[in-house]
């Protein structure tokens, strides 16, 4: 794999042609108005693995939207990877907080890009972490470098909760069998200092209605005498967090695992600014849960954010109005060991009890899923970090993240293997908000760098 350097940047200006011609593609997967462009990007992703040098391509229906499945077997005997991403993205709104149009890819620099960032939504998340594999898919099968089997099942679902992956996956074992399974919807530490995401936090979504009079109502004939739906959902969820930041929920913190003093100074070591940190948010200051550090509260440790609050008039001018509902929804980020479907059981039981008798609440669950640790003396985690030390230079750090992919959970359940998690997008890639990019340098350096974990896996198998 010596001219693998050599072959990325002969090819790098088709490289990001393509990936831009799959960023145009609006798959939200979220709004049933992008429902045709979801099915639209399953069928160039398909298109995409064929050129890359699979044997077997096909679109696996499923109860939502598809799954896109490939293979290249080229002896039974020899180790096979198993490559998950997923080609839908995330909601372009806000869409006026834009600097560019979402879905009209452009290529900027930026202060951590002087080699240009895409600009769209899913530069990052997932189709450009995703196509690295693809393109590095194209080099091994056509320099004849592929050392083993590969497999790839990429999906549509992933930013709803992936409803449909644990229908297919228990339904085609065999068909998705392997020795490890290859992720790329995480991210390192610089492009000069690497990283392999080992933690991942579970998650619980919960949707919360809570309703007072039977219709709105004139604020100045019942204000005072009503209960106000806005009101009291604001103060139930400020009851939420006490005065350490700490949730209140009963039972909430019962599995959460506290990692040892040498852990967490272990930790520590990763290279972090918190003055750089605050700068790039533009805050004064951080804040959280008492007793923990920054990088520890958005990775070891359990949090409940409310997502979206409503209710109300909300359009321009005075409208003087006692809404009759209203909403919030809400997420709680879970550690390993917590469980989702009873964090979800614990919230909606302590979020009834603090309801005043004056207002009726419903609490619907949307998506949950599990957190997931993966042990760094495994051989697939020194593949990959012997990969990253190859072409960044530098060893990976072994990292958690406070993001969530539930599906990786499943995949050790029911395919009984390993995850390895080789992120190359950075915190600072905003992903899930306006202005979502990917740097050149990641995108190109992410397929120069996947080839070797495969070089490397095969040979530390025998």
């Amino acid at each position: 794999m010596e001219n693998i350097k050599a072959y990325v940047s002969q090819h790098k200006d088709r490289f990001l042609n393509e990936l831009i011609e799959l960023l145009k593609i609006p798959s939200v997967s979220a709004d049933s108005a992008f429902s045709q462009d979801v099915l639209n990007t399953a069928d160039a992703v398909k298109e995409a693995l064929s050129k890359a040098g699979c044997d077997t391509t096909e679109i696996c229906e499923t109860p939502g939207y598809p799954i896109v499945y490939g293979e290249k077997i080229i002896d039974p005997n020899l180790p096979t990877v198993l490559v998950y991403g997923h080609y839908d993205v995330q909601p372009a709104d806000p869409v006026e907080l834009w600097d560019s149009p979402p879905f009209d890819p452009i290529i900027k620099t930026t202060d951590k890009h002087p080699d240009g960032a895409i600009f769209a939504r899913g530069a990052c998340d997932d189709k450009g972490q995703m196509y690295m594999h693809v393109k590095a898919l194209e080099y091994m099968t056509s320099q004849g470098e592929l050392p083993c089997n590969v497999k790839f099942m990429v999906e549509g679902e992933e930013e709803i909760g992936s409803s449909s992956l644990a229908w297919f996956v228990e339904r085609n074992q065999e068909k998705l069998s392997n020795d490890v399974i290859l992720i790329s919807d995480t991210g390192m530490i610089s492009n000069t200092q690497p990283s392999i995401t080992t933690g991942l936090r579970g998650l619980s979504y919960v949707e919360v209605e809570v309703t007072g009079p039977n219709r709105d109502l004139h604020s100045g004939l019942y204000g005072g005498a009503v209960a106000n739906p806005i009101n009291i959902l604001s103060k139930m969820i400020a009851s939420l967090h006490d005065e350490n930041n700490h949730i209140t929920i009963p039972g909430f913190y019962d599995a959460v695992e506290e990692l040892s003093l040498e852990e967490r100074a272990e930790m520590a070591k990763a290279p972090f600014s918190l003055e750089a940190y605050k700068n790039a948010l533009d805050i004064d200051q951080e804040y959280g849960e008492k007793g923990y550090t920054t990088n520890e509260r958005n990775s070891i440790r359990p949090t409940l954010d409310v997502n979206g609050i409503w209710g109300g008039y909300t359009g321009e001018g005075a409208k003087t109005v006692i809404a009759s509902k209203a909403y919030a929804k809400i997420s709680m980020r879970l550690v390993p060991n917590q469980e989702s479907e009873k964090i979800t059981a614990l919230f909606a039981k302590h979020f009834e009890s603090i309801a005043p008798k004056a207002v009726k609440v419903k609490v619907t669950p949307h998506h949950g899923g599990e957190g997931y640790v993966t042990p760094i003396d495994n051989i697939g985690y020194k593949a990959a970090n012997k990969a990253y030390t190859k072409t960044f230079g530098v060893p990976a750090i072994p990292q958690r993240s406070g993001g969530s992919i539930p599906i990786v959970a499943l995949f050790e359940r029911e395919l009984k293997s390993k995850t390895i998690l080789m992120g190359f997008g950075l915190d600072s890639d905003a992903i899930h908000s306006p202005n979502e990019h990917f740097g050149v340098f990641n995108y190109l350096k992410g397929i120069e760098t996947i080839p070797l974990f495969y070089k490397y896996f095969v040979e530390m198998s025998k």
